[in-house]
């Protein structure tokens, strides 16, 4: 069976500034091991499948695939499959609002004009990490214990460990080992003030650098609001140091955190499975 295969760039600035995902349309006879083995062989960060929502509020439903494993819920997965959604002529229930069904549960995600947005689902973890974790990642970063401002757990989904430097050029000077001890690690460092940006972010997982990421940014989005380092809105960078110009924008309404950003359909093609 032919089945619809579109890339999205997403969290992008223009075209292929963003990070790529790969979608797969009518997905719902294909195996658990059917998926696993495409997303292997696409190796892009994450692969989605498309599928009959199973809760009645849902539009859709989704399943999100790394080349190693399936996730229950990740961010730019989620944007970049509500992007694919629409330009395969899904029409929400609810005009400018989509829901998507992952296995996380429900996961609202608004349009507006050309951004998608999703409403940060909360962390499953939190607080500071171990003390070895630091000496840990520090070693890894190839940074002194002592440069680490702040730190903590930042689960959703990933298992981030967020880590917070002094600044946004002590981010973009990064040079970590390659070997990350199959830990996935989100650094963060404010801009000065005034600027597009508010911050930069990195996100590193075990054996490579994430170009753009949803799940780190609300993470981040969720801790650095609890401890006022950040306005109600603002812009996040992302992917300067992998040659990419990623965009991710935050605004808290007071009850959510929304994770938004810009997506361009790159590929529009089909899939013989």
């Amino acid at each position: 069976m032919m089945r619809r295969f579109l890339e999205v760039d997403v969290f992008s600035s223009g075209r292929l500034t963003g990070n790529p995902l790969a979608v797969v349309a009518d997905a719902d006879e294909l195996t658990t091991e059917q998926m696993q083995r495409l997303a292997a062989w696409t190796n892009f960060s994450e692969t989605t499948y498309l599928l009959a929502p199973t809760d009645p509020e849902a539009d859709y439903r989704i399943r999100i695939f790394t080349p190693r494993q399936e996730y229950p819920f990740a961010g730019h997965p989620t944007i970049g499959s509500a992007r694919a959604w629409l330009e395969l002529g899904g029409v929400p229930r609810t005009p400018g609002r989509l829901i998507q069904e992952c296995a996380a549960g429900l996961v609202p995600v608004q349009l507006e004009e050309d951004r998608l947005a999703f409403a940060t689902p909360p962390r499953t973890r939190t607080g500071p990490l171990p003390d070895d974790d630091v000496t840990r990642m520090a070693t890894m970063l190839a940074i002194d214990p002592a440069e680490i401002v702040a730190h903590a757990w930042g689960v959703n989904g990933p298992e981030w460990r967020l880590v917070q430097l002094r600044d946004a050029d002590a981010v973009r000077a990064l040079r970590p080992s390659a070997d990350r001890g199959g830990l996935h690690i989100g650094v963060v460092g404010l801009e000065a003030p005034g600027g597009e940006c508010a911050y930069e972010v990195r996100g590193f997982g075990p054996t490579y650098e994430d170009p753009v990421t949803g799940s780190l940014n609300g993470a981040l989005a969720q801790w650095l609001r609890e401890r006022g380092e950040v306005p109600e809105s603002y812009v996040v960078a992302q992917g300067s140091q992998i040659g990419r110009r990623g965009r991710v924008h935050v605004h808290d309404d007071g009850e959510d955190i929304w994770i938004g950003g810009d997506t361009i359909v790159v590929v529009d093609g089909r899939l013989a499975m």
